[in-house]
């Protein structure tokens, strides 16, 4: 049976929406990856723009084939349709993105992202009425995509984290520091110990990126509760404390199984070659030996697997759910993406180059923690060293804006200006 063109196209623009929808959740995941670079996540968002693309060419047909996606209720599908919504300007429409979209907080990073997404100067007019909305959920979205753009809102931002809404507080506390308002720190200073657990992260986490020292204490104390945001506030309590004093703490927490993994993590941010020997010796014990190796990486910029210092997989080690069906665990490996480390292998290399580094001192990724050494590890350093890099920039810097390495790729690239060759 030969199928007319409408049906050819209407799946050609099917294929377009899936697509886009499976693509941002790959990004999702991306931005928070050890293996992914700049390059590689731009190359990645072009995928995802080029599906958009092709949804906004369909015009009506492919906002009623996204609308139909919207079916499963999962936060790919709500990107792709919200893009369509916002660009169109079609109150009606974003209504009801809106209204699916801010009825669960996975779903509202669908539109978050979305609003993020489109240029800035498109955005803006949405954001603003997101933030002057009665619903605490569309403001915290609207004060997300603010903050997604760097775009200070003013005295939204203000009202935002004086809420009763914790959601939009905890929100509004992560923004100040991301958007640089320096001057609201001593206000947040009052509200640290008065607020409830859920925004206290938030909180804290700005108050050490502007250097208020009475937030480590309470960013030690998320890091040993083990929920969330523990390895976050591990790593933001380590790069605000001194080093032998973040040496002293990560010397406690490794004492404790619970806690060893925070440890290394903590290891890594703290960029002390004093803890390369502890680290090359866990790189022996199968359960931790890559987030070990990915600490050594950060501290010395060493790349394991391209440097040929990579091991095999240990036999009958597993990692993450097995086949087994009396297997409770089902969380996924979380370190699928970090080579395995040599260890041998690893202290060859370091007995040759520990005589460049200074016991004591900070390195990011093999060199000493300077601006323009930050700006040089944004533009060719992977994702999870970007992200390093962004935050000891602000650090470097208190009062500027931090610098978004989950924004759109092909962004990214403009505002650090790296040309794009053509291919």
């Amino acid at each position: 049976m030969t199928r007319n063109a409408s049906d050819i196209i209407e799946n050609i623009v099917a294929q377009h929406a899936e697509d886009a929808a499976f693509l941002w959740l790959q990004r999702d995941v991306a931005v928070r990856e050890p293996h992914y670079s700049l390059a590689d996540l731009a190359k990645l968002d072009n995928r995802v723009e080029a599906n958009i693309d092709g949804l906004r060419i369909a015009g009506d047909a492919g906002w009623k084939i996204c609308k139909e996606q919207l079916v499963w209720e999962e936060p790919g599908e709500v990107f792709a349709v919200a893009v369509l919504a916002f660009e169109s300007g079609d109150d009606a429409r974003i209504q009801e993105v809106l209204e699916l979209g801010s009825s669960t907080y996975e779903l509202s990073r669908g539109v978050i992202s979305a609003v993020g997404w489109i240029p800035h100067q498109k955005a803006d007019k949405h954001i603003a009425k997101l933030m002057a909305s009665e619903s605490p959920d569309l403001r915290r979205i609207g004060l997300a995509a603010s903050s997604i753009h760097r775009k200070d809102p003013g005295q939204a931002l203000v009202d935002a984290y004086k809420d009763e809404n914790p959601l939009l507080r905890a929100r509004a506390f992560k923004a100040v520091g991301e958007l640089g308002r320096i001057s609201l720190a001593s206000s947040l200073q009052y509200k640290l110990p008065a607020e409830e657990e859920k925004c206290q992260f938030a909180c804290a986490w700005t108050l050490a990126l502007f250097g208020y020292e009475g937030a480590i204490p309470k960013l030690k104390t998320i890091a040993l509760k083990g929920e969330s945001h523990s390895e976050d506030a591990t790593k933001m309590a380590v790069r605000r404390m001194q080093p032998a004093s973040a040496s002293a703490w990560i010397k406690e927490m490794s004492q404790s199984s619970e806690h060893i993994r925070k440890a290394v993590i903590g290891a890594g941010a703290g960029g002390d070659p004093a803890t390369i020997p502890w680290l090359i010796s866990l790189m022996a014990k199968d359960e931790i030996a890559r987030v070990a190796g990915e600490s050594f990486s950060m501290i010395t910029g060493v790349d394991i697997a391209y440097d040929d210092l990579e091991g095999e997989w240990p036999e009958g080690f597993e990692a993450g759910p097995t086949e087994s069906p009396e297997d409770e665990e089902v969380a996924m490996d979380s370190d699928e993406d970090l080579p395995w480390p040599e260890p041998e292998l690893i202290q060859k290399r370091w007995d040759l180059n520990k005589s460049n580094f200074q016991t004591g001192k900070r390195y990011l990724i093999g060199k000493p923690i300077t601006p323009e050494w930050c700006q040089q590890v944004l533009r060719e350093g992977k994702q999870r060293q970007r992200a390093a890099a962004a935050i000891e920039l602000a650090i470097l810097s208190p009062g500027t804006p931090l610098f978004e390495v989950r924004a759109p790729g092909f962004r990214q690239k403009q505002m650090l200006a790296i040309k794009t060759k053509n291919v």
